[in-house]
């Protein structure tokens, strides 16, 4: 292969590497109908959160039983998913409008000991 050939498959690569970067992560997978984190943890919505708000309102106490789904500061986001920005200033995942947290009695993945606490958590569904 000539050397102007291996500079435009290295121009090319680099191109459609960045356009896959650029595309956005998905946090999250489904499993048995409800979104998991990458460990297969049930994750979770308050009612509490207005959707579309780009704001969680579990902060302090609450945050400490119910953490957030967090976002990396190199995370992009596309498609129903988003990254908000919280009280404190760290960043969290969202899906269709709704911040994502998991639930510190969660033992192993597939435990959703957190659905319909007090009457305002539910599990996350696509």
């Amino acid at each position: 292969m000539n050397t102007r050939l291996a500079h435009l498959l290295a121009a090319c690569a680099a191109v459609l590497l960045s356009a896959c970067a650029a595309m956005g992560t998905s946090p999250a997978k489904v499993e048995n109908g409800m979104l998991v984190n990458s460990a297969g943890m049930t994750l979770y919505t308050f009612d509490k959160d207005a959707a579309g708000s780009g704001k969680s309102v579990c902060n302090g106490p609450c945050a400490k039983n119910w953490p957030p789904l967090m976002a990396a500061a190199s995370d992009t986001a596309s498609g129903d998913w988003a990254v908000i920005t919280r009280d404190d200033g760290t960043r969290q995942w969202e899906y269709k409008g709704k911040p994502l947290y998991l639930w510190v009695k969660d033992q192993k993945p597939g435990d959703k000991t957190g659905d319909g606490f007090n009457k305002v958590w539910s599990v996350a569904r696509p």
